[in-house]
Formats: structure tokens, sequence, C-alpha cells
């Protein structure tokens, strides 16, 4: 059983156990405690504990060990990507991916002197100063999801624990295997006790986090359910939230482009982790001449995609992370059928061999009102839509609850500005197959894609962690 660690103590309690398959197999290959009240209690309790000093500790101090722990993090990058492939099922060069966009987040905390740099104005009246100080917010909680790992609790808990604050931890009961691997090489770095404690659980532990008195802000990335769940929950008991939810990202494919260069990207922003990130382009929109052309590559090229377990050499798409969530996937799959999709490719013949796996699918025939057009599917399924033009095709994206990511494709600096200006969503992508921001901008998700003010990564990250105090001076 995976432990929990608080305060640097490894402890297994005694609670009801859940399983960590091996995707690939659907072997377990681990079991995580199912925490309530009583261990998150025990996380706050110290996490409060090493505020005291730990809020104290001078800048550059905390700088230092968050260099060194970037350091240990590079040395551990293939040890790491082994450890979310063999839990989540990803491909391991799409897990090594993973790691570096954490990495490059603690990259960016390292420009904390920077960062936390407040604010000053001489004579704002007659011998009067006034200054804007940066302080920690307290103990900060993150709620992340079994898609990546180790990537996003690294957008977390560096960002935060650099500004002074101590960090609980509740990562997925599926893939809570990456957290305590990075415990232990934060742990090698030489933070103090209790700066960083890791839960593990499920809807209890997060019911717990969400109304703990001793819990001062929460970042959450999940669902669009839950997010909403958890930020109106938490905004209740008057913590800081930031909810990152669903998606149902477009991308438009214009007929002045490069087609064999749209088409991998395509492929890669829609089966990349098998499907399952906030950020996989899942309906795509052809437009104009070239239209026929485009999907009868996409066609040739997702059958050539090699499904196979994600430590295999060439393999192009590995296994969803549970046999439950692939019986999900392909409910929306069988909804698109009856509802009027057709079959342009079929993966299901892959659910037969052992493990979690589906095939690529692409259904075509996709109207806007039927359900995979709609909802978030979260697996290896494109959906082919049908447009006149581009501004149709931008009305659409728009008519959608999410505004995560929307992709255009073209060679005219017109169409990009009229789709730059016009799509109502937070990351936007000009000829790239993923709008995704690097570490020092922040991951903008827009309408029911983030609940909250302030977003994770970037400079938003570092507001969203930290309280202003402004003082004023008078000297007679």
């Amino acid at each position: 059983m995976l432990p929990i660690i608080i305060s640097g103590q490894r402890i297994q309690p005694e609670l009801v156990t859940k399983n960590i398959y091996d995707p690939a197999s659907g072997e377990v290959i681990n079991t995580v405690p199912l925490c309530g009240n009583e261990e998150v209690n025990s996380a706050v309790k110290a996490a409060q504990e090493a505020l005291l000093t730990w809020a104290k500790v001078p800048i550059t101090e905390r700088v230092a060990l968050m260099f060194k722990f970037k350091s240990i993090l590079e040395q551990n990058i293939q040890n790491l990507a082994a450890i979310v492939t063999k839990c989540h099922g990803k491909t391991l060069e799409e897990a090594k991916g993973e790691v570096r966009r954490g990495i490059d987040v603690v990259d960016f905390a390292c420009s904390a002197p920077t960062l936390l740099q407040g604010r000053t104005l001489r004579d704002v009246s007659h011998n009067v100063d006034q200054d804007l100080y940066k302080y920690p917010v307290g103990v900060c909680a993150g709620i992340t999801p079994f898609n990546f790992p180790v990537m996003i609790p690294l957008w977390m808990f560096p960002l935060a624990i650099v500004c002074g604050n101590t960090f609980i931890l509740k990562p997925s009961p599926h893939t809570g295997l990456g957290a305590n691997a990075l415990y232990d090489l934060f742990e090698q770095a030489g933070f103090p006790n209790g700066v960083l404690n890791i839960i593990h659980g499920d809807k209890e532990a997060v019911d717990a986090i969400l109304a703990h008195p001793g819990i001062d802000a929460i970042s959450f990335v999940g669902s669009e359910k839950v997010a909403h769940y958890v930020y109106k929950t938490a905004a209740q008991y008057g913590k800081r939230v930031q909810a990152l939810g669903g998606a149902k990202n477009h991308t438009i494919v214009m007929d002045d482009t490069e087609i064999d260069v749209a088409v991998p990207a395509v492929l890669n922003s829609a089966y990349g982790n098998a499907g399952e990130r906030c950020l996989a382009g899942s309906v795509v929109i052809p437009l104009g001449k070239t239209r026929h052309t485009f999907i009868e590559q996409v066609l040739e090229m997702a059958r050539k995609l090699k499904v196979g377990p994600g430590y295999q050499p060439d393999v192009n798409i590995g296994p969803l992370v549970t046999d439950e969530h692939r019986k999900r996937v392909l409910s929306y799959v069988e909804k698109g059928i009856e509802e009027g999709a057709e079959f342009m490719l079929d993966g299901r013949s892959e659910i037969n061999r052992p493990g979690f796996f589906l095939g690529p699918v692409v259904l075509g025939n996709v109207k806007e009102e039927m359900t995979v057009a709609r909802e978030e599917i979260f697996g290896p399924v494109l959906c082919v839509a049908d447009e006149v033009d581009l501004e149709s095709a931008i009305e659409r994206i728009n008519k959608s609850r999410y505004g995560n990511m929307a992709v255009i494709f073209t060679s005219s600096g017109k169409h990009a500005r009229t789709f730059r200006e016009n799509v109502k969503a937070g990351m936007l992508g000009v000829n790239v197959s993923i709008a995704q921001p690097f570490a020092f901008y922040p991951f903008v998700g827009w309408k029911n894609s983030f609940f909250g003010d302030l977003h994770a990564q970037g400079t938003d990250a570092i507001e969203f962690y930290t309280r202003k105090k402004v003082v004023v001076t008078r000297w007679p």
C-alpha cells in the first residue's frame, strides 16, 4: 500500500484501500488508502506547524532549495517517466514530455526573488510613503487528476512553497505513485518536514480538505462537474480557489494551409496521451476545397498509429487509465452512433486484448447538437464536423459551454487574426497542435473550463499563492 506522508513520516493507515492498476495489463500493482477527516487533520496540523518557521525562511534560502530540487528532478526524468507510464499508461516519450513540462514550472519558481518583489511609492502625500509587500497565504492544498500525475502536482506545490506556504497534496487514487515519487525527491533536496504532505483518497478526503478551517487556498484540476463542486464548496468555507475543469477543444483547418503539417498535428492533438488531456483537439473542422483530401490523409495516418503498452518502442497510443474509464469513453462513442454520427475509423477491436486499450476512433457527420460534439469524451476519439466557412466555424466553437483551447491551421494572417479576435477561449493556437502555455504564462481556461480568478502557472499562480499587505508610513 502506498503510504501517506505527514511531516516526513511515511504512514500506512488501517483504512479501506483502492487498487492501482497497470493499464497495459489490467493487473493490480499497488493500493492506496482512502483517507478521511482524521488523516487530513493530521496533515493540516503538520503543515500549520511547519508554516510557523517556513514562512520566515529568507527567500534566497527557499530558492536555493528549489534549485536543488530542480537539479534532482533533472537527474530523475527517466525514472519519473517510467512511473507515469506504469500507472497511467501513456508512452514513455509522452511521459518524459510531461516531466519536462513540470520541471519548467520548478524552473519558473526559482525566479521567486523577482516574482515576489512588492512595490513602493514615496511621497504619496506630504512626508508619506506607501509600500506593498507579498506574504504567504498559509496552508495550501492541491487536488490533482490522473492524467498528468507528475506535471500537474509540479504546477502547484513548488510555486506555493517558494512563496512561503506549506502544502498538502491529494493526488488521484489511480496514479498516486507519481506524488510519492515526487515527495522522495523533494525530501532529498533538503526541504523541512511538514512543508509538503501527501494524503491519498477519494471523495471523502476531498470533502475533508474543502471544509477544513486550517486550509487557506485550494488548487484543483479535473472534470467540469467536480471543478464546479470544489469551487462552490471551498468558497463557501471562505477559501481562495482555482479550479480547472473540462474542455471541448476545436481545430479549424483552412484550405490555405499546408496539409502535410496540419494532419500529423491534428492526430497528435486528438490521440496524444490517449486523448486523456484537457488540451486534446477532439473536434476538427476542415474547410474548403481541401476538406476531402485532409480527411483522407487523417484516416490514412490514423490507421497506421500503433496501439500498445506505453513502455514498448514505436507505440503511439497507450491504454486508458482504467477499465471503468474506457467503458465511459465507449459509451460516448456508442451514443454518437445512435445520434447519427458515422464511423470513419473504428478502433474498438483493440478492446479484446489484455489491458484497457481502445484504438483511434474517427466519427464523421458530427452535428453540433450531438452529445459527442458537446461533451468532453477524454479518450482517443476525433470528431469531424462540417461548416461552410470560418465565421460559422467560430460561431460553432463559441456555442460551447467550454472555453479552454482552440486552434487554427492557416497561411493567412487575416484568418489567423479573425480567429484570435473572435474565438471565446483562453488558449489559442495558430499552426500548432496544442496551445499549451509555457510555465511563465498562465493556463487560461474560460467559461466552464475554469472556476476562479487567478489561473495556474505564471504570475497568476504567484498572485494566487500570496496575499498583499500595504503599509502607509509618515515620518513627521
